[in-house]
């Protein structure tokens, strides 16, 4: 039965409609499962967006990590029209094309990796990879090692809203309204060395580990837990799975954030920038993992396809040829540096964390937090995000220079004294009025 709606365009043509009639159509045709700010954006150049009215904003988001290149960039553009002009945008998996094993090999290399399971996803990848350790187990007991299914992954960790993936999340927000989700999860305090021992066994077949974890706040995770987890599962044979989803594809300024530790996963999942804004996830495992999965046991319809990896073929070609990884790591200590110069001078700020072009401020105030970043994004045009209610997470495409980290932090020095002064008069006036 199809509903009968009112018309959303007199042409039919929702690209024409401004931001109240798109928000209007939205509220009603959408599920609604994103709270959006009140901007229609209509272009994309470098690391600027611009909306409808042709307002320009430097985007520090980039798309949730997604456009490391920015917008429009030729490499991309280049290789969107050059595939586009084989008439070959899909083939299925049951044939080849010329571009999957040659991304393979990138990707091989610059994991080190042995194997690659391309999708759509980083949380189709992350199912992946909770499949790939479930069936390894059941391998390794066949082979008559005693091992079983339990998982164990960390509080505050973030890997994905499936069912699979939303198991292995920790916070009960993203969890709970859709239980039960798949069971034989437990969740270690973060950077607890003794919680992970206790809680290891033979029983366990995988460690989730998000080597910087991005959703929960921005928590790199120690060196010293990292290698307790590898030497935990080194043990019994159950697999370390790094989730480099947000953190992967040159976000830290290497490859991978693992590769800052010297301690290298079993398995681990790459998605976010891997496409320059095409979608598309991949699960990368060692020879040892790979055997576990044979023709029929997992699959994907539209993973791999010829023009996304094309795509991701042109960004890492990109990355490397503008040694990128280096820029990430240089203007990214210069951002944290001009942060923490920032957090001395204002007690509201608790800590800034992170690597790279993947920073975090976290305030002790959730409410100043968020009002800081409606007004950078509505008076600045600087567009932030806020996770775990009180961190201002930065992510911004790699492309970022020192000129527009001095423009960030300047409009943060002009908003943020303002914001305390009204919050504090706000609270005092709170107070005036309980007592009397």
């Amino acid at each position: 039965m199809i509903a009968n709606h009112e018309p959303i365009a007199k042409d039919g043509g929702a690209t024409n409609m401004n931001l109240v009639a798109t928000q209007a159509a939205e509220q009603k045709l959408l599920l609604s499962t994103y709270d959006r700010h009140p901007v229609l954006f209509t272009r994309g150049e470098g690391v600027h967006l611009v909306d409808d009215a042709g307002t320009r904003y430097l985007d520090l988001l980039s798309g949730i990590g997604v456009c490391g290149l920015g917008y429009n960039h030729p490499a991309i553009n280049k290789a969107i029209a050059e595939q586009v002009a084989t008439g070959l945008l899909h083939t299925s998996n049951l044939f080849f094309h010329s571009h999957t094993a040659t991304l393979a090999l990138k990707l091989t290399e610059l994991t080190g990796m042995d194997r690659v399971f391309l999708c759509n996803s980083g949380t189709e990848a992350w199912e992946a990879a909770l499949k790939l350790a479930r069936a390894h187990a059941e391998l390794l007991r066949s082979e008559g090692k005693h091992i079983g299914t339990r998982i164990l992954a960390l509080e505050h960790s973030f890997h994905g809203r499936t069912m699979g993936s939303v198991a292995t999340t920790h916070k009960h927000k993203y969890r709970e309204p859709f239980q039960p989700v798949m069971p034989g999860v437990t969740f270690v305090p973060f950077n607890d060395v003794d919680a992970l021992r206790s809680a290891f066994s033979e029983d366990i077949c995988a460690i989730c580990i998000e080597p910087l974890q991005g959703e929960g706040g921005i928590h790199p995770v120690p060196q010293e837990f990292f290698a307790a987890a590898r030497e935990l599962c080194d043990s019994t044979g159950a697999l370390l799975l790094a989730d480099e989803i947000q953190s992967g594809m040159g976000r830290t300024g290497k490859w991978c954030a693992y590769q800052h530790t010297g301690i290298q996963p079993d398995v681990t999942t790459l998605a976010k920038p891997i496409a320059g804004g095409l979608p598309m996830g991949a699960m990368c495992c060692n020879e040892e993992a790979a055997r576990a999965i044979t023709p029929g046991m997992h699959g994907t319809t539209f993973g791999g396809g010829p023009l996304v990896c094309a795509v991701a073929l042109a960004v890492i070609d990109e990355i490397e040829r503008s040694s990128l990884l280096d820029h990430v790591s240089e203007v990214g200590a210069y951002f944290k540096q001009q942060l923490e110069e920032f957090a001395s001078r204002h007690p509201v700020v608790a800590e800034v964390r992170g690597m790279g072009l993947m920073l975090g401020m976290d305030m002790h105030s959730a409410e100043i937090a968020g009002e800081l970043q409606g007004r950078m994004m509505l008076e600045k045009h600087i567009l932030l995000n806020r996770t775990s209610e009180t961190v201002l997470r930065f992510l911004p495409p790699f492309l970022l220079t020192h000129a527009q980290v001095d423009e960030t932090i300047a409009a943060l020095e002009s908003l943020l004294p303002e914001i305390e002064a009204k919050q504090t008069s706000e609270v005092e006036a709170a107070g005036e009025a309980v007592h009397g």
